[in-house]
């Protein structure tokens, strides 16, 4: 088979491998993010903004060769960045070159002072923060989409399980607002990581600012103001005081560690999904011609949930690379961090965000089929109400001791009918057929009514709602709008 020709690139080109998060998943905004245009044309401001700096200090730049440098930020040859990489065998100085022959006027002041990890370490910090800052608001929405559909299921009953094995009654919006609690901790980590980024700064080789001070003539207050005024101009508060050559990367571990925590959360919800599908009690959007099985036309497979299961198991497991190389960086640093960071860093923010477009899908179109609901309770709560019969006996004048044994006995014959014979419950209908019982037959719908047995869970929902989940949501209130429609 012919291969394409070195060096050919296009997203018409299906003879070379492409990642599946960026072809097939992930959404512009983030793919963007993470691409070359914006590593290099941040590179290139980032040399903008040193160079201002250093004018503003004193150093002998023109406002001429600044102003060419802004006017070339995006012109970017990447052919010529190509060829002298591949020649230079450094992609930093590469680019140095290609951005010099664009600017002939300022190559000799373009990344004076500086070592290679001040393009591209501060370029990561500042791809992180808008990451989180594409990735915030679309967590935002599921939590949103999630507390309408908790507050308008808030007191419709349901079976609740423990062990997967049937348990007391719940409400569809309390155990929604199981998952919403997850996302809450999930928000309020990204948030934290978030504002927690700083900037490397003007640091130097080895972090001691060594060729700074050396511009300055010695003058570290200087050097202290131009590390201040670059991590400004680049949109950030506060720098890392301390470095080596690189940021600690810690730092990344930290970043990863909520996004994988994120996917825990989103499979436990869309496990829990899927399980509901299975009973028939929820399911997931469908499209009016999606096909469920190419062999079962009548089914109607969870597949957004079961798409967003396998990614999130994918960026759970991306911490473990940061981890490791944070443990491995000698000293002020080694570079088997660099190949190991394209891949872990970009992955986890590009998996985070497919899985959060899918997820807000999902809760956009869950359907609740309210009478499934109600058969499997009524397989259910006969069981579960024996000891308000109980109760209610004692209180018509019967023996607790006798009541109890009578209802074990016939517990125990519907119980047979339901497993050995595949039967429905039938424990209501032997109690009314039962004299034993008839100071109660009259109360018996009124012990059933599974309203009584959810407890205080609508009352929870509401305050759970209204005083925790809404404020947290009013940052993104402007952001809150928007349907996600999926192509796959």
């Amino acid at each position: 088979m012919a291969m394409p020709a070195s060096g050919e690139r296009g997203d018409a080109d299906l003879g070379r491998y492409r990642s599946p998060l960026v072809s097939r998943y992930s959404s512009p905004e983030m793919a963007f993010n993470f691409s070359e245009v914006k590593k290099f044309s941040t590179w290139r401001r980032l040399w903008l903004y040193l160079a201002r700096g250093e004018k503003m200090l004193g150093l002998p730049i023109t406002d001429e060769q600044l102003r060419e440098m802004e006017s070339n930020l995006d012109n970017i040859d990447f052919k010529m960045a190509a060829e002298e990489e591949k020649r230079l065998r450094h992609d930093v100085m590469a680019h140095v070159h290609t951005f010099g022959h664009c600017c002939p006027k300022a190559a000799a002041i373009i990344h004076l002072g500086a070592t290679s990890c001040y393009v591209g370490d501060n370029t990561d910090l500042i791809v992180l923060r808008d990451g989180f800052d594409i990735l915030l608001p679309k967590l935002a929405r599921v939590v949103g989409r999630l507390a309408d559909f908790a507050e308008q299921h808030a007191a419709l009953p349901t079976l609740g399980f423990t062990h997967y094995q049937p348990a007391q009654l719940t409400t569809v919006g309390k155990r929604c607002c199981l998952w919403i609690q997850d996302l809450c901790m999930d928000l309020r980590n990204l948030e934290r990581a978030r504002n927690e980024l700083r900037f490397r700064g003007v640091k130097g080789t080895t972090g001691t600012q060594a060729s700074f001070l050396q511009l300055f003539e010695g003058d570290y207050s200087k050097v202290e103001e131009l590390d201040r005024l670059v991590t400004e101009m680049a949109g950030f508060k506060q720098t890392y005081m301390v470095t080596g050559q690189t940021y600690s990367r810690k730092v990344d571990v930290d970043s990863l560690a909520v996004l994988s925590s994120l996917g825990a959360t989103v499979h436990k919800i869309c496990t829990d999904i899927r399980l509901l599908a299975n009973l028939k009690e929820i399911e997931e959007p469908f499209e009016k011609e999606q096909i469920g099985s190419s062999a079962m036309p009548y089914k109607r497979n969870p597949m957004r949930s079961e798409r967003c299961c396998s990614l999130a198991r994918h960026l759970t497991t991306l911490i473990l690379d940061p981890l490791q190389t944070a443990s491995v960086q000698w000293f002020e640093r080694t570079l088997d961090d660099s190949a190991n960071r394209r891949i872990c860093l970009p992955e986890a923010f590009l998996t985070a965000d497919v899985i959060l477009s899918t997820l807000q899908n999902i809760t956009e179109g869950l359907v609740v089929y309210p009478k499934v609901i109600e058969r499997h309770i009524c397989q259910e709560l006969p069981f579960m109400a024996t000891e308000n019969i109980i109760m209610a006996m004692v209180k018509a004048g019967g023996n607790r001791q006798d009541c109890h044994e009578r209802i074990r006995v016939l517990s125990q014959q519907a119980a047979a009918v339901v497993k050995q014979e595949g039967g429905d419950n039938d424990l209501i209908c032997r109690i009314k057929n039962d004299p034993y019982f008839s100071p109660i037959h009259e109360q018996l719908q009124a012990l059933l009514d599974p309203k009584s047995f959810v407890g205080c869970a609508p009352q929870q929902v509401i305050n759970f709602l209204e005083r925790e989940v809404r404020p947290m949501l009013v940052p993104y209130a402007s952001q809150m709008e928007g349907k996600v429609e999926l192509e796959l």
